[in-house]
């Protein structure tokens, strides 16, 4: 079954159109003119930009706009989602064992929602584990945590499967590749390709040992890859007063992902 389709609004459109520019600023004419491919009028492109700058999304400086501080972040973890760093996974996990007791609700919530943005699962209350398959230092500790590096001694299949709710992931990833197949519309394939970016910030991106068979994570980040070089072709040619480069060396709109979980077999509790 496919998903519905759901029009992508102005806001999230310009911001998409910045998440993926590096570095992550446009002229308005250009942001203007990307805007006009999708259907949205410039007057609707002006409004959204000047209500993102009084939010703080934006800067403006000279008729240029730019990402806010607080979205460059967004922009990594995005960037990451879409081109996983992974390495030879060698059978050992990270795991966070969280020390901190008696913390306000604010502060269990911010560190869960950064312990899922790292890809953890919490297998109980207080520990999140995942496959050390990503090409990155382990998770910082602080007075909150402690890290430690394991191996199961049972099937660690098994254990991915308890953390994760890996056919359900599947199953949406196929649902994305039926819609995405069949829409030509450029405004409705940029709103397919930004539920697909959404649904690649969940993945998992375990070892592919662990993975369930025709796991289709790989086929959603080559169907965005050629969205993104179709649509180089159509966005403004120009930006800081140069020539854009070729489509493998500019970065052309991420559609726009916010912050979510992964899917998980258990409900997350609200303490961490």
């Amino acid at each position: 079954m496919a998903l519905p389709i759901r029009p992508v609004p102005a806001r999230s459109a310009v911001l998409s159109l910045l998440l993926g520019c590096h570095p992550p600023a446009l002229p308005v004419r250009d942001i203007v003119s990307a805007m006009e491919l999708l259907g949205i009028s410039e007057t609707t492109t002006r409004v959204a930009v000047s209500r993102m700058v009084a939010a703080g999304d934006l800067v403006g400086d000279g008729g240029e706009y730019a990402l806010g501080k607080r979205l460059l972040e967004r922009q990594r973890r995005q960037d990451a989602a879409v081109e996983p760093a992974t390495r030879a996974w060698d059978g050992s996990w990270e795991v966070v064992v969280v020390t901190a007791t008696r913390r306000p609700a604010a502060d269990r919530a911010a560190l869960r929602a950064e312990l899922t943005a790292l890809r953890l699962a919490e297998l109980r209350e207080g520990v999140w584990m995942r496959p050390a398959n990503l090409d990155r230092q382990p998770p910082a500790h602080d007075r909150k945590t402690r890290v430690l590096v394991a191996r199961p001694v049972d099937d660690p299949a098994g254990l991915a499967e308890e953390l994760w709710d890996l056919p359900a992931w599947a199953a949406d990833g196929r649902e994305l590749l039926a819609t995405a197949a069949r829409v030509d519309d450029p405004a409705d394939r940029f709103a397919v390709m930004a539920a697909t970016v959404r649904h690649l910030l969940t993945d998992p991106v375990l070892p592919p040992e662990l993975l369930p068979g025709d796991w289709p994570g790989p086929r959603l980040r080559e169907i965005y890859a050629g969205y993104r070089e179709e649509l180089s072709a159509l966005l403004p040619t120009t930006s800081h007063g140069r020539t854009a480069g070729p489509a493998s060396t500019r970065r052309i709109p991420t559609p726009p992902a916010p912050p979510s979980t992964a899917s998980r077999r258990h409900t997350s509790k609200e303490t961490t």
